[in-house]
């Protein structure tokens, strides 16, 4: 089952003079990323490379930075599938020691870094959410919301009008079986609509 991370993880090594500092964080797409790169490099100006991996659905990324192809970008990016992450970013900032490692030796130090990293990282199973609303009488909006409750459904608005329109969140995997039930309490008076976040 897919996972995420809670809060952002660090690790840093060093191999043959050569400073790799790691960080594993949740990321929701590759904009908030760039951004994030583009903030490690004005805290580490001096840097040689920033190298950094997003696995993020469609929006995915793998980036080298400089270092030969395939040998920091890829593998990070093969790590964060291996722990089954989705909506993290991976970045290795790496201060140059001086002494070549080789592409071996670069893809281990990349793919070190960010393991050693996800072994302190918090994380939190990833749960598809649907947004449901309804319309329904004024008498019926206490049986709803009990129903709500009982499903520990998130109310997101609640508008007043002609009717009651409720629009609620909760997990994909819930949402049959709560509109059935609620529907079901309301004797089949609720009209359920999905709707687009």
């Amino acid at each position: 089952m897919p996972q995420t991370l809670s809060a952002p993880a660090h690790s840093e090594i060093v191999i043959k003079k050569s400073r790799f500092i790691g960080c594993v964080q949740p990321m929701a797409d590759r904009a908030s990323a760039q951004a994030a790169v583009d903030a490690l490099w004005k805290q580490h100006p001096g840097a040689a490379h920033i190298c950094w991996a997003l696995l993020a659905g469609g929006q995915s990324a793998a980036v080298d930075d400089g270092e030969p192809g395939g040998t920091a970008g890829r593998p990070m990016l093969d790590v964060l599938r291996h722990q089954d992450l989705e909506g993290v970013l991976a970045t290795v900032v790496r201060y140059f020691g001086g002494v070549k490692l080789g592409a071996g030796g670069l893809v281990r130090a990349y793919t070190d870094t960010i393991a050693q990293a996800l072994l302190t990282a918090d994380k939190v199973v990833l749960q598809r959410m649907r947004t449901l609303e309804c319309e329904v009488p004024y008498a019926l909006e206490g049986v709803l919301r009990r129903e709500i409750e009982a499903a520990r459904a998130e109310l997101l608005q609640v508008t007043h009008g002609a009717q009651v329109v409720l629009r609620l969140r909760l997990a994909e995997s819930a949402a049959d079986a709560f509109s059935q039930r609620a529907n079901d309490a309301a004797q089949g008076r609720i009209g359920w609509h999905a709707v687009r976040d």
